[in-house]
């Protein structure tokens, strides 16, 4: 029997598995490296050992620390969980080599599995569907193409090419990022399938051979390949077609001697209604809580079990329960081609959550995150901060409780795809089921933020100067009754600017000698303009809607907008303004009525757009760039991003090179005018 167990991983993933560890009396051994020192997973561990370094080629990728922290720590197992080493043949080798016990299926499988050229081969010869697959780039006769990584997984290493012609730079984008992430370069291509939904079968696999599927999952809503949002059962799926997917999945699983869990993914195609295989995980699936939530079956708990060598407590699928929605909360900007947003995380908290990191008792909502108040999001790791699920008797029950609760979460400090979850979970196609792995692509209206309308947006810049008013007079030791801004006369109008959503913004307002809101405005001002437009005037024209109000606290403002009452909860960090309201959120950063001067930014200049390291540079300085060509790529959150010339001209000026480490705001390059 497992007696103390070591989770090679971090985050979340960590913290899941030891949550399940806690339920049955295993004893814990986490490890963390650098800037994870003050992760959650690290307080809740027993035991933590020390990996030092960042990067993941220097921590979570080395077996022979995580060896030498088991053996440290006294651990007699080791749990992967996803990511990193989970489908690392080599260290499961390692572990078994070493008389501890790994949690997870025989290396072999997963050597053969991890492989997903050798995988299509093995398969293909048990009968399995299989889309058309070239290995050479020269042999590749139809496009689109979908270039993949043999390893790894997570949409890593995958680039879709229209043409001949971009075939050798996705191929060569492609390698370099599955080597970072996976740590083995190895391509190929295969038929890209314009409308499709991306079906995954989960299966369990014991020693004494029995193998269970347990059921479906639907993974259509994808960015970059990279699931967004799951759910099970999926709300296409026939009876007939679960039956055909899950009996392709054992056999699979049969074919390479499976054991423990693994999911097999499968393509399906929206218009023939055929079904091929794309993998199999051969390790715990992110979204591996939807399958908890609708079987009650705690699948960590069962990993555990195989691995000690006990069989499965069942012998056919389980019955599913109601239904069950995930979402993947990340820090990235979906508005700005998902950038990775970093920095801390002030404020993280998610109304009426009814438990964490284990199936349910009852509906309701699982968080399973690996964050909390002032963690620090870096450039080392994946994005991911959290999975929020909903379990409800019905799709739409599911799926209106999970927005509503996305909704009114309050998150500060990151930019987050929050509102683009809501808009997609309540939007009218996603509600009908249409989707397909092109739903974000085919749908460019759930990218606008939930607080859109020009009235909300003016309304929670109101409660932010209002809050800030109020906290000024809190703080104040004498004469704090007295108005803001240097001034003893009641009746003046107060101002702030606000760097917003759409730039710069005054907000105005005016309070007669009892309290009550006499006028007030939100107007845009010139950014250049060294006293920020701020006349401290109302315009000439009102159409702001008529507001009262009704209490302004530091944290809270209570206003009458149109005779409805609206709650803002307000916090502060720094200049920063964090508005949150049933309307949505925003963030406002206050700036000073005095600017300083500021280094102007050469014309031309291209600056990175998020800290991370140099992994190329294509252009030298002098050269001349046509508009779109690749300059250089960033490596940041375990993922490359492109340096693309904005217009012609040439490099006037480059002042990094490959390697370089950058900062937000960096100059990378200069381009002047021909």
């Amino acid at each position: 029997m497992i007696r103390r167990l070591l989770v090679a991983n971090r985050g979340e993933i960590a913290r899941r598995v030891f949550a399940s560890c806690r339920l049955v009396g295993i004893e814990t051994v986490a490890v963390y490296s650098d800037a994870d020192a003050d992760s959650p997973h690290v307080a809740e561990a027993d035991y933590a050992v020390h990996l030092p370094g960042n990067a993941p080629t220097a921590t979570y990728l080395r077996g022979d620390l995580m060896i030498g922290a088991a053996r440290k720590t006294g651990a007699d197992a080791i749990h992967p969980g996803y990511g990193f080493l989970s489908e690392n043949a080599d260290f499961a080798a390692l572990v078994t080599d070493n008389g501890l016990t790994w949690v997870g299926p025989p290396a072999k499988v997963i050597a053969t599995m991890g492989s997903k050229i050798e995988a299509k081969t093995l398969l293909a010869d048990a009968g399995i569907p299989m889309l058309p697959t070239w290995f050479d780039a020269d042999r590749v006769s139809e496009f689109p193409v979908l270039v993949k990584a043999s390893a790894g997984g997570g949409g890593r290493g995958m680039r879709i090419v229209h043409d001949r012609a971009s075939l050798p730079e996705a191929i060569s984008s492609a390698r370099r990022e599955a080597a970072l992430a996976f740590g083995d370069g190895t391509v190929f291509m295969e038929r890209y399938v314009e409308s499709a939904r991306h079906i995954e079968v989960q299966i369990f696999a014991d020693a004494q051979g029995t193998v269970v599927p347990f059921g479906e999952r639907e993974c259509s809503i994808q960015r970059r390949y990279q699931k967004v949002i799951e759910e099970s059962p999926s709300p296409v799926v026939t009876p007939q077609l679960r039956e055909q997917l899950c009996a392709a999945a054992v056999a699979a699983a049969r074919a390479v001697g499976y054991v423990g869990a693994g999911t097999v993914e499968f393509l399906v195609d929206a218009v023939g209604g055929g079904f091929y295989f794309l993998e199999m995980n051969t390790r715990l699936q992110v979204e591996h809580g939807v399958t908890e939530l609708i079987t009650g079956f705690d699948l960590v708990q069962l990993q555990l079990a195989v691995a000690e060598g006990n069989p499965l407590p069942l012998n056919a699928p389980p019955p599913m329960r109601g239904h069950a929605i995930e979402v993947r909360l990340c820090a990235e900007d979906p508005a700005a081609n998902w950038l990775p947003s970093t920095g801390t995380l002030h404020r993280f908290h998610i109304p009426q959550v009814a438990g964490e990191f284990k199936p349910l008792q009852a509906p309701g909502l699982r968080l399973d995150s690996g964050v909390r108040d002032g963690s620090v999001v870096g450039v080392h790791y994946d994005s991911m901060l959290a999975k929020l699920m909903a379990w409800a008797p019905t799709r739409a029950d599911a799926g209106r409780l999970l927005s509503g609760a996305l909704a009114r979460a309050e998150i500060h400090g990151v930019t987050t795809n929050r509102d683009l979850l809501v808009r997609t979970l309540r939007h009218p196609s996603f509600r009908a089921g249409d989707i397909d792995t092109a739903f974000l692509q085919q749908h460019p209206e759930v990218f606008a933020p939930l607080l859109s309308s020009v009235d909300a947006v003016r309304v929670s810049c109101l409660a932010a100067a209002l809050a800030g008013a109020a906290a000024r007079h809190a703080d104040a030791s004498v004469l704090g009754s007295l108005p803001s801004g240097w001034r003893n006369v009641p009746s003046r109008s107060q101002t702030t600017v606000y760097d917003g959503p759409a730039g710069p913004v005054e907000v105005g307002y005016r309070l007669d000698r009892a309290g009550d809101l006499v006028n007030w405005w939100v107007r845009a001002v010139d950014p250049d303009d060294p006293d920020l437009g701020g006349l401290g005037q109302p315009p000439a024209t009102d159409d702001h809607p008529p507001a009262q109000v009704v209490s302004a606290e530091a944290d809270a403002v209570a206003l009458d907008v149109n005779g409805i009452r609206l709650m803002f909860t307000v916090r502060r960090i720094g200049e920063v303004s964090y508005v949150d309201s049933p309307e949505g959120s925003v963030a406002l950063q206050e700036l000073p009525r005095f600017p300083l001067p500021s280094a102007q930014l050469a014309e031309g200049s291209l600056v990175a757009p998020l800290p991370g390291h140099v992994s190329r540079v294509m252009v030298v300085p002098g050269q001349r760039v046509r508009p779109g060509e690749l300059l250089m790529t960033l490596e940041a959150m375990k993922l490359e991003h492109p340096v693309y010339a904005p217009s012609a001209g040439y490099v006037s000026a480059l002042p990094v090179g490959p390697g370089s480490q950058v900062e937000t705001g960096a100059v990378l390059a200069v381009l002047s005018p021909e």
